[in-house]
């Protein structure tokens, strides 16, 4: 299996290029179905011994609509992600630097579970991603956490079910802390059943305070499904938080969200209007590949398929 790595503001991606199954030609939902029958590959790509904390993996395939440069299905170590901007990122950055795209390539279209995605290379090597329609569903939503006390937070999607909350601060310094939060957080949204739409789960927890970059807004901590925190200042957080400040008159259209991560880095995000209250997403970062590599995997070996997370 051949794959391609690399990291969009600290947060590795690695781009299954060559060797995954074939997933036949349905739609993107299909594939996924038939990605998730051969479901030791995810592991094997994004846990350990191979794989670092907080490793998404992006499974290329053919593109499933007219006009689409690829596919991409993504996932981490313990399941898999409708959409995942800093991921998508890292695919653009890859198909360029295989020299399947110009790299000045202008607009494309990326195919997804979570539906098509548009993305620009420029010519200074940032990627800007078009996300799917993102809405804000609950705002000020109350909830009892045991060990920490009542939170309150809001409910919205970006390609990912989030629940963002308000911080005084948000530290590197305090990743420990603000991970043991953010978990007790997601357990109380699970056993007191509050959802996205439709029953959907909450995955993501994402805590905002105010920025140390002078040319950010907000500083962010995102938990993500697999118990690893985003090093990125992540796509679909981003957009989430974006139609959550749209949804209360705090982001025009057009109007310039600078996000920056825990550790620092920054994605440039704004906001076009869309129907039944949801907005466009644009987000923009840069991914650097880090390495290529082919994955091997000897029957011998008892951890070929990844060692099972725990927790």
């Amino acid at each position: 299996m051949r794959i391609v790595d690399s990291h969009t503001g600290g947060e590795p991606t690695r781009t299954v290029v060559d060797g995954s199954p074939p997933l036949g030609g349905g739609t993107m939902a299909e594939r996924l179905d038939a990605l998730r029958a051969v479901d030791h590959l995810r592991t094997a790509v994004t846990a350990e011994p191979r794989a670092p904390e907080g490793a998404v993996a992006a499974f290329l395939t053919p593109p499933a609509s007219e006009g689409a440069i690829a596919g991409a299905i993504f996932g981490n170590r313990t399941g898999y992600l409708g959409m995942c901007g800093h991921g998508a990122i890292g695919v653009v950055e890859t198909l360029a630097h295989l020299g399947r795209i110009d790299r000045g390539a202008g607009r494309l279209t990326l195919d997804t579970p979570a539906g098509p995605i548009h993305a620009e290379r420029f010519e200074d090597g940032s990627v800007e991603i078009e996300n799917v329609a993102s809405r804000a569903y609950r705002l000020d939503v109350t909830i009892d956490v045991p060990g920490v006390g009542e939170i309150a937070g809001d409910i919205a999607y970006g390609g990912n079910w989030f629940f963002l909350i308000h911080a005084a601060s948000v530290r590197a310094r305090d990743i420990a802390d603000l991970a043991q939060r953010a978990s007790r957080i997601r357990d109380a949204l699970r056993t007191q059943g509050v959802t996205g739409e439709g029953g959907a789960q909450i995955d993501h927890v994402e805590f905002f305070g105010p920025p140390e970059r002078a040319d950010a807004d907000a500083k962010n901590f995102v938990l993500c499904p697999d118990g690893a925190h985003d090093r990125s200042p992540c796509g679909t957080g981003t957009s989430a938080k974006m139609a959550v400040l749209s949804a209360r008159g705090q982001l025009r259209p057009g109007q310039t969200w600078r996000q920056e991560s825990i550790i620092g880095s920054l994605f440039t995000g704004r906001i076009a209007r869309a129907e039944d209250g949801a907005v466009t997403p644009f987000v923009r970062g840069r991914a650097f590949i880090t390495g290529e590599t082919f994955l091997h995997f000897d029957s011998a070996d008892p951890f070929r398929y990844g060692i099972a997370p725990t927790g």
